[in-house]
């Protein structure tokens, strides 16, 4: 829809424009669209990706920076302590949301909220959000939870998965339009080890981002 305005508004420019405006103006202001145009195209690419073959993993959610990562006491959807790490999307990132492994989508909440910086943690408890807490198909069949966080230029959350569908690691269920922020929330267990450092720059459906791992023996046990 936003290339076809753009298109349109070139269109009107130049044909109601040129004898009427400064010729100057009128390219000045073509030029402008055609930049806008240019940014808009590139917002919505949606590259391929390689997603790891492997069953033990949980792959990016979204593209971006991991900018924190924190182990919180309790949340609805799981039985005891969860690891959370917040990924936050620029206005030049691909904005397409991927599953983190094959799961099956057990419920969707929207929940209205704010439209505060999408980069800081606190947005992900005030902002507007749409969650969908899924159950993996493989083992361990734990909890996930994958949460859509708008921002401040973010206006849209687009969400086209389906309380009980099915879907592959690495599948493509939504998006959020114009900087924002992707949550993964896993338990948080000695076999469930994160993978990457705030900081790190992650590929949505390539990166891995947790690993699962067979505990630690204590050996005074």
């Amino acid at each position: 829809m936003f290339p076809a305005v753009l298109l349109a508004a070139m269109g009107l420019v130049w044909w109601a424009g040129f004898g009427r405006w400064p010729d100057a103006a009128v390219l000045v202001v073509e030029g402008v669209l055609v930049v806008l145009l240019a940014w808009v195209v590139a917002f919505f690419r949606d590259p391929h990706r390689a997603v790891p073959d492997d069953p033990h993993v949980l792959v990016a959610p979204a593209d971006g920076c991991v900018t924190d990562i924190e182990r919180l006491d309790s949340h609805p959807e799981f039985d005891g302590p969860v690891l959370r790490i917040g990924i936050f999307l620029s206005i030049f990132n691909v904005h397409i949301n991927r599953s983190p492994c094959a799961a099956r989508v057990e419920k969707i909440t929207y929940r209205p909220g704010l439209f505060k910086n999408a980069m800081h943690p606190s947005s992900g408890r005030v902002n507007e959000a749409n969650e969908l807490c899924m159950t993996r198909l493989g083992e361990p069949r734990d909890p996930i939870v994958v949460r859509q966080v708008s921002g401040a230029i973010a206006r849209r959350i687009v969400c086209t998965a389906r309380e009980g569908q099915e879907l592959a690691g690495g599948e493509r269920f939504g998006m959020i339009k114009f900087g924002s922020r992707t949550e993964l929330l896993v338990p948080y267990r000695d076999d469930v080890v994160c993978a990457v450092d705030i900081g790190r720059k992650v590929k949505a459906g390539a990166t891995v981002m947790v690993r699962y791992a067979a505990p630690v023996a204590d050996p005074h046990r």
